[in-house]
């Protein structure tokens, strides 16, 4: 108790308040996170605070103080201490973690490397012309390891070649040039390690969804289930209009080929004993003449004039259309012709 006291008694008042800082805001939130900020910029952090002001708040203090800030809070917030690393800040928030994974990611952007930086990636370097006229750059190109000409009076890189293998350190001359040439190997940002919400510790593999996919799957999952239900006639608010339209044309199917009397299907068998007349009383015509009435010879004459009406429609609609497109490929000519001679 007395080493407890000696201690407290040592510890500068202003670390006693960002610790309690941190605490508060831990309490005061819904959500916690820790973030890294390796290689980001203190002027950086400002403007990233400032663009986050308003659904978040992002804190960097001493990791020191953040271990001591949560050993204190306990049990409220157990196993986010795994997750100091190097350089870290904290991040409070009372959005939800995959709203906060969006938000962060959308403040990366490319960043230039510096000499000595370990390659997050294999760093490639084009082929093909670049906007520097001959000089001593050339001779910068080359001693960086880019293999580099003059070609139709512009430096240009001869092939493309892999200059940095991802893991090895970038040296300087070649960092140098990268940046040159605007390749920028590095994303900077707000790197959400892990974020605390009501005892559940949420990591990035599980806050990285592909919201395009996501919703195809929804969309697709939503068919299928409509497919199943109508299929399975299982009726729901989403299906039972399918459902009594796909009954009634089955009814009505059945009713016309049971040739079952009903108001509903006397119209369609009515047409169908009429064709079906007008076939056989066709061909009776066709074998001997006076196999049908007057009558009758007058039901099959207006059957065979509208039939060629229909016929020579048709016949009228395709000869216009050729017409029509003669019409476009003479206009798209003289259009061709009006280009070339202006």
């Amino acid at each position: 108790m007395v080493e407890a006291e000696h201690h407290t008694e040592h510890v500068p008042q202003w670390k006693k308040d960002e610790i309690e800082n941190i605490k508060e805001l831990v309490r005061t939130h819904n959500i916690f996170g820790m973030v890294g900020i390796e290689g980001i910029r203190a002027s950086q952090i400002q403007k990233m605070r400032r663009n986050l002001k308003d659904v978040a708040v992002l804190k960097v203090s001493r990791n020191s103080l953040v271990e001591r800030a949560l050993e204190d809070l306990g049990e409220e917030i157990p196993g986010m201490k795994d997750f100091i690393d190097r350089q870290t800040a904290l991040i409070f928030t009372n959005e939800n973690p995959f709203k906060l994974y969006k938000l962060l990611e959308g403040t990366k952007t490319p960043s230039p490397i510096k000499g000595g930086a370990i390659a997050p990636i294999d760093i490639i370097v084009q082929k093909g012309p670049t906007s520097f006229p001959p000089g001593p750059i050339l001779g910068e190109f080359q001693s960086a390891g880019i293999p580099a000409a003059i070609e139709a009076g512009k430096v240009a890189v001869k092939e493309t070649k892999v200059v940095c293998k991802e893991g090895e350190a970038v040296p300087q001359k070649l960092a140098t040039m990268l940046s040159k040439l605007e390749i920028y190997p590095l994303v900077v940002g707000l790197d959400l390690r892990a974020v605390y919400e009501a005892g559940t510790i949420y990591q990035p593999d599980v806050l990285a969804v592909d919201e395009s996919k996501y919703f195809a799957d929804i969309v697709r999952a939503t068919q299928n289930a409509f497919n199943l239900s109508v299929n399975a006639a299982y009726p729901t608010v989403a299906t039972i209009n399918t459902l009594l339209a796909k009954a009634f044309a089955e009814a009505k199917n059945l009713g016309v080929n049971a040739v079952v009397l009903e108001p509903g299907v006397m119209d369609i068998l009515l047409a169908k004993a009429h064709g079906e007349m007008t076939s056989v009383a066709s061909a009776a015509a066709d074998r001997n003449a006076d196999a049908v009435d007057d009558d009758l010879r007058e039901v099959l004459g207006a059957a065979a004039s509208a039939a060629a009406a229909t016929t020579a429609a048709v016949e009228v609609s395709e000869e216009v259309e050729e017409a029509e497109e003669e019409e476009d490929s003479e206009e798209d000519g003289m259009a061709g012709l009006g280009a070339l001679f202006g």
